[in-house]
């Protein structure tokens, strides 16, 4: 797997981060047995979060590194894995 640094990687992770704390709050309220219409409604903001955050992944992707695959003559291994990627994302 390659590594390397995208323009919207610190967004990225501090994004996840948010994400993180939400989750473990959410959890404290089931445990506290908090209502289920309101634990739904965190659970929703927290998809709506992991979809923003996909959002800007995949900004990130196209921006940096089809622009590398194109270059590199690679678009076509490119090209299947995003659609993998996509394949199992969108469900």
């Amino acid at each position: 797997m390659d590594s390397h640094i995208h323009t919207h990687q610190k967004q990225v992770v501090n994004r996840l981060a948010r994400i993180e704390g939400h989750t473990r709050a959410v959890k404290q309220m089931v445990a506290e047995g908090r209502d289920c219409p309101e634990v739904l409604l965190q659970i929703a903001a927290i998809r709506k979060a992991l979809d923003n955050t996909a959002k800007l992944i995949l900004k990130d992707h196209l921006e940096h590194c089809l622009v590398h695959a194109v270059n590199e003559g690679e678009h076509g291994e490119f090209m299947g894995k995003l659609q993998a990627a996509l394949n199992h994302y969108i469900r």
